[in-house]
């Protein structure tokens, strides 16, 4: 069982961070912010990207989604699936630490 790790699950009081090895930077070419760790880069939409820019290992996922909620003026619960359904992909990709 070497090399297999235990899943993390996000949960409300999760406070995600970006992992050392992924940094998010502008391509002036593309004329859009990508997400780039160790031999793979992403391309990530502006929602993602706000997101990604919370996730400063002090703020917890809840906060994280009160304040897209009312930065969006959307619904708190249509929110909260989406941030947490994201940051879990994230987290499984090891793109983001929980």
């Amino acid at each position: 069982m070497t090399g297999l790790r235990e899943r993390a699950i996000v949960s409300l009081r999760s406070t995600p961070s970006l992992p050392k090895h992924v940094r998010i930077q502008y391509d002036p070419v593309r004329q859009a912010f990508a997400v780039l760790s160790p031999e793979k880069v992403f391309w990530p939409n502006e929602i993602s990207l706000d997101i990604l820019r919370r996730c400063d290992g002090r703020s917890t996922v809840d906060h994280i989604i009160a304040d897209l909620a009312a930065d969006y003026d959307a619904d708190r619960e249509a929110v909260a699936v989406d941030v947490i359904a994201f940051l879990q992909e994230w987290s499984d990709k090891l793109l983001v630490k929980l």
